[in-house]
């Protein structure tokens, strides 16, 4: 299975950008198959941006993908 996540463009220089996917994970993505700019989403998928995103379904996306963490958190301490 393939997984994108959502990420918040922090910064550019030339094909790569800063990347914060929440909860302290900043992380230095390609950014050649977009065009994006600061402040904007990006869906993520092996390290590269493979498509912009909208901001509310990005956040909407970024709360699921914390929900399904925090509830393998708690099915593991039980």
């Amino acid at each position: 299975m393939c997984l994108a996540v959502p990420g918040l463009v922090l910064s550019k220089e030339g094909t790569h950008a800063k990347v914060d996917f929440g909860g302290g994970i900043i992380r230095e993505v390609n950014i050649s198959l977009v065009d994006v700019k600061v402040g904007q989403y990006v869906i993520v998928h092996a390290g590269f941006a493979i498509q912009v995103m909208d901001e509310d379904e990005a956040k909407e996306t970024l709360e699921l993908w914390r929900q399904v963490f925090n509830l393998d958190e708690e099915e593991q301490s039980v």
